[in-house]
């Protein structure tokens, strides 16, 4: 079906509209801080075969891998008012906290597609607190692990009985349950104004279209194969990562062959994972106003070796894959594309004891562009959250906070500079324990076209040095202090004028 301009640009502004209905709906409706502050959610559309017509701009590692988490429960048997529930990364999902709910739609009868929603729960009964602890070795540390499974009462009940705080779960599983809801309340609309083979005709348009605007910026890029190496930064030793990356006729290839074995740790990553960075990154490299669809991400192939960093085997930990190690792939597709690095990390930190529990993601600096500085304290790449406001964080937690400031000077100078990370202090006001997961602490976010790097993060305890990645506790009165890093600058200096 060719849809005239103005007909395909009122489908996309509607599907698009739907989706972040979807998401205020969900937003508002949780209780945990984690949802309702910091916006760790995102929501989307399918069509009935699972293809993503369209998602909201939420959380980046969210979105490009909730495909795999419809593909998942594509083959089962629907029925109206049945909604689908996982966590599994290696069944659909990324990492344990990252709850996903699928709902089926109907329209006359027959299935036309679904709604989707992913948060990230403050916890899901792992080994510590918050369900992201830096030592974690096996999955079954990590949560509770939801293979795919329709959502009744009696699931959440079951579900929840083995999380810390289960009211909160429960309270923030039907706030998902009512995103979808209003998602599927909005497509079958369409269906009901299209009709459902004028809806799916309609929709696939907005993939073709998507498709070729992609193809159209690829196509602006220099074809040819580029390489990028960095490393993660593994609690004994540094993790390689190897990139290929060969342009060729408005088609892009990422072959991360050669890249670091799963390892013992988690930061490893099913390939959903690798595949939502590298997504993203070309995002950045094209169009971010091409509409985010499966259409967009046509021309874009993902490889990484089965068993390796990046796509791990089921059963691995993956805590941190999700969030430092899709970090890090991000970071390699710009930089083959001769971008500046930005923090790399999402220096992700968890809080708690039996009464509560916390997770949070602290920005730092963007790398500078081209033609433009980085911006600071902003979450970078694959994070895409609010920060917790102060307020919030003191009226509902047993923690003051002492400090809250930009990392002044940490972004590299250059023709253009680096953003500037933040610290943040926080006082433990009860005993409590922590759990620290970051990167960029050993070696900092790179510059670019000769400018210069980003300092490296680092964190301490009451003055005392920490690790990147660390487990603690706390006792009423200690200090745990977070500076994050600044992003690397693009340039040399002695071009800027000021």
């Amino acid at each position: 079906m060719t849809l005239d301009p103005i007909d395909l640009q009122v489908l996309t502004g509607g599907l698009q509209a739907a989706c972040r209905e979807m998401g205020v709906v969900l937003i508002r409706s949780a209780h945990s801080p984690n949802i309702k502050e910091r916006r760790d959610a995102s929501t989307g559309l399918f069509d009935a075969d699972g293809q993503m017509i369209m998602q909201a701009e939420h959380i980046p590692v969210h979105l490009g891998a909730m495909p795999a988490a419809v593909r998942s429960v594509l083959e089962e048997s629907h029925r109206a008012g049945v909604s689908w529930i996982l966590n599994d990364p290696f069944a659909g999902g990324t990492h344990l906290p990252d709850i996903t709910v699928i709902t089926p739609v109907f329209a006359a009868g027959r299935l036309i597609g679904f709604a989707a929603s992913r948060a990230h729960h403050a916890d899901v009964g792992g080994s510590r607190p918050g369900s992201m602890a830096a030592d974690s070795r096996t999955l079954e540390e990590e949560g509770v692990v939801i293979a795919p499974q329709p959502l009744t009462e009696e699931a959440i009940e079951r579900l929840i009985a083995g999380m810390r705080q289960p009211s909160e779960r429960r309270a923030d599983l039907r706030a998902q349950l009512a995103a979808n809801r209003l998602g599927a309340a909005r497509l079958a609309e369409l269906a009901g104004h299209l009709g459902p083979d004028g809806l799916r005709e309609g929709t696939d348009a907005v993939l073709d279209y998507c498709e070729r605007r992609t193809r159209a910026c690829l196509a602006c890029l220099e074809d040819g194969e580029r390489e990028a190496l960095d490393v993660l930064e593994g609690p004994q030793e540094d993790l390689e990562l190897r990139l290929r990356a060969e342009l060729r006729d408005g088609r892009l290839l990422l072959d991360f062959a050669g890249s670091a074995a799963q390892h013992e740790g988690n930061l490893n990553c099913p390939l959903a994972v690798t595949a939502s960075a590298c997504l993203f990154a070309v995002r950045v490299l094209t169009d971010p106003d091409i509409p985010p669809t499966a259409g967009a991400y046509r021309p874009i192939e993902v490889r990484a070796p089965a068993g390796s960093l990046l796509n791990a085997l089921p059963g691995a930990a993956v805590a941190a894959g999700n969030v430092e190690t899709s970090s890090r792939v991000a970071d390699l597709v710009l930089s083959a594309f001769g971008r500046a690095q930005g923090q790399g990390t999402m220096n992700n930190l968890t809080l708690g004891n039996e009464g509560f529990s916390y997770y949070e993601t602290l920005g730092g600096g963007q790398g500078a562009c081209p033609d433009a500085d980085g911006p600071s304290a902003v979450h970078v790449a694959m994070s895409n959250t609010l920060n917790t406001p102060i307020e919030a964080l003191e009226r509902e937690l047993p923690v003051r906070v002492v400090q809250y400031a930009l990392r002044r000077g940490s972004g590299g100078a250059g023709l253009h500079r680096g953003g500037d990370g933040v610290v943040r202090e926080l006082q433990a006001l009860a005993p409590m324990d922590f759990s620290l997961i970051a990167e960029r602490r050993r070696r900092a976010p790179r510059g670019a076209a000769g400018g210069a790097d980003g300092l490296p993060g680092r964190d301490s305890l009451d003055g005392r040095s920490l690790p990147g990645k660390v487990v603690g506790r706390l006792a009423p009165g200690q200090r745990l202090r977070i500076e994050t890093p600044g992003g690397g600058g693009f340039g040399h200096e002695l071009r800027r004028a000021d």
